[in-house]
């Protein structure tokens, strides 16, 4: 089978990438390389370099006809959305009209879509299920939430299968922008991280690897619809920052900031619907994640591929 992967070249997308030729799929791979990097695209893939959002990727699914499609494009940045809301809508609203539009014109089985925790806010009933009221606050989740209803009315009108994958808080390797890599880029270059008010506010971390696996199941099962990919756990900022300090060996303290109005102050998923539906499950602890993504950035640093990242969290 051929699996279009729109984002390939990004952090999520690259490690789906990865997950999808080791299970033998043939894989074609978009991405505009405007924040992704093209050797993390092993050469097995077919590569396009092209925004979704040009009309021109109708010629991808005419050369490729792909039989899915997941679908992972996206200005990942809520701060940025913020100040720039244009650039958002076309990232993930006019990219996903494109994809959904194409899709459904060249006959795609299936399509996948990274959605995300952000479209919750701050809810009132924790864990968050599938069926929690949204209540976006930024643009960046706004965007999600709207192209999750795109999608939606492609299937109720057009019959287009689809699974929406609520992601929470993604860490790992190749991560460029997050609380833990930009927590673990100070720590390793000696400076100070910035914790927002007193570091308790809490997230859902998932290892990338597990949420490449979801990406996997959604794909290969026969359900469609709405769920949400964590490990149904909450862990607070201090205490990442704490974890991050034990196993990088580094005695660096906190600056601590005021909380801004954008920050969601708790965040936890229900995963009971993803792993009875699909038989997923998470199987990276937080401490093991944590690990191998500070093995693997400082081996990524002293080959000098990326640069330091902001010091801010998300």
């Amino acid at each position: 089978m051929k699996v279009l992967v729109t984002g390939a070249a990004g952090f999520i997308g690259s490690h789906v990438v990865q997950a999808l030729l080791e299970q033998q799929f043939t894989v074609v791979a978009v991405d505009n390389l405007s924040t992704g990097i093209k050797n993390r695209i092993p050469t097995d893939a077919k590569f396009y370099e092209m925004d979704i959002t040009d009309n021109d990727v109708e010629t991808i699914f005419l050369n490729e006809q792909p039989d899915y499609v997941i679908h992972l494009a996206d200005q990942t940045s809520a701060f940025e959305s913020t100040s720039n809301p244009l650039k958002e809508y076309h990232a993930s609203l006019l990219g996903t009209l494109n994809i959904l539009r194409f899709s459904n014109e060249y006959k795609v089985k299936k399509c996948i879509f990274g959605s995300s925790v952000a479209v919750y806010g701050n809810s009132s009933i924790l864990p968050s299920k599938e069926d929690s009221k949204p209540a976006p606050l930024s643009f960046h989740a706004l965007c999600k939430l709207s192209a999750e209803n795109y999608i939606l009315l492609y299937k109720k009108l057009f019959g287009l299968n689809s699974c929406i994958l609520r992601f929470s808080n993604v860490f790992g390797p190749r991560q460029t922008n997050g609380v833990i890599i930009n927590f673990l880029n100070r720590l390793l270059d000696g400076e100070s991280p910035v914790i927002f008010n007193d570091g308790n506010q809490t997230r859902d971390f998932i290892y990338v690897k597990d949420a490449a696996a979801a990406c996997m199941q959604a794909l290969v099962s026969e359900s469609t619809g709405v769920f949400n990919v964590s490990t149904s756990t909450e862990l607070s900022i201090q205490h990442v920052f704490d974890e991050l300090t034990r196993i990088a060996g580094t005695q660096t303290n906190p600056v601590y900031e005021s909380l801004r109005g954008e920050e969601i102050n708790r965040s936890v998923l229900s995963n009971e619907k993803v792993m009875s539906t699909f038989g997923w499950f998470p199987s990276y602890s937080f401490a093991l994640g944590l690990e191998e993504t500070v093995r693997e950035t400082e081996l990524t640093r002293m080959g000098g591929l990326f640069g330091a990242c902001s010091d801010k969290i998300i």
